[in-house]
């Protein structure tokens, strides 16, 4: 069933910003504008699950609601972030994040995605919201067509932007990482500045990993099928 009644989830955010979507839905949210929109989110999430393998921890996901009134509604005050990440809690699938089912927790790390559609949103009354509201330690936004970059960390509880190193790297305190744009598409870094492979590249570097041993066994005359 539609919802169809007209709500403003926060003060900042016009009438028309708001879009309701059937709630039989995993999220309330739109779907993401673009395939390549699509695909940075995806990595993000893939990326940082891959490498926080045995971490049960955290809970890393995306274009998912985050409904945080304080009356405990979920017809009013809801935001959904392109990718966020919560630490301290359990690693586990969720319809949504309800903040008042979750201990009181918000994001510890918010990116956005942006779009012409919603750069001006995102760099002006998200980030008012979640300074001001969800009080996220850091933020960052990424438009992976004009390959703009930024973040911010709380400071006396306020924004400010987040120094780049010399490779245009921003360090995430709170991930232990750097997130910096490798191939046109915004990956982790770990502390000594090495890309976080996804599950495919861990795949293939160690199958060219094992073609070099295998060919260096055939030049000591050493089948290395009978190894």
């Amino acid at each position: 069933m539609m919802i169809t009644q007209e709500i403003v989830s926060e003060k900042n955010i016009s009438e028309e910003e708001v879009i309701f979507p059937p709630s039989d839905l995993y999220s309330d949210e739109p779907p993401v504008e673009t395939e390549l929109h699509l695909e940075q989110i995806m990595l993000l999430i893939k990326c940082l699950k891959w490498l926080w393998k045995d971490r049960n921890d955290f809970y890393a996901t995306g274009n998912l609601t985050i409904y945080y009134s304080h009356n405990q509604k979920k017809t009013e005050n809801f935001r959904g972030p392109d990718f966020f990440v919560v630490l301290g809690t359990d690693r586990k699938t969720r319809k949504s994040w309800v903040v008042w089912e979750e201990n009181g927790k918000y994001p510890h790390v918010i990116v956005e995605i942006l779009s012409p559609t919603t750069a001006k949103t995102d760099r002006e009354s998200k980030k008012e919201l979640y300074q001001e509201t969800f009080r996220t330690p850091e933020y960052f936004w990424f438009d992976p067509y004009t390959l703009e970059f930024a973040g911010f960390h709380l400071v006396n509880g306020k924004y400010q932007p987040i120094k780049p190193n010399e490779k245009g790297c921003l360090w995430s305190e709170q991930l232990g990482l750097y997130l910096g744009i490798h191939q046109g598409l915004l990956r982790y870094f770990t502390p000594g500045e090495n890309l976080v492979p996804t599950p495919e590249e861990t795949a293939e570097r160690e199958t060219q990993r094992a073609e070099r041993l295998a060919a260096k066994l055939r030049e000591l005359n050493i089948n290395p099928d009978t190894i």
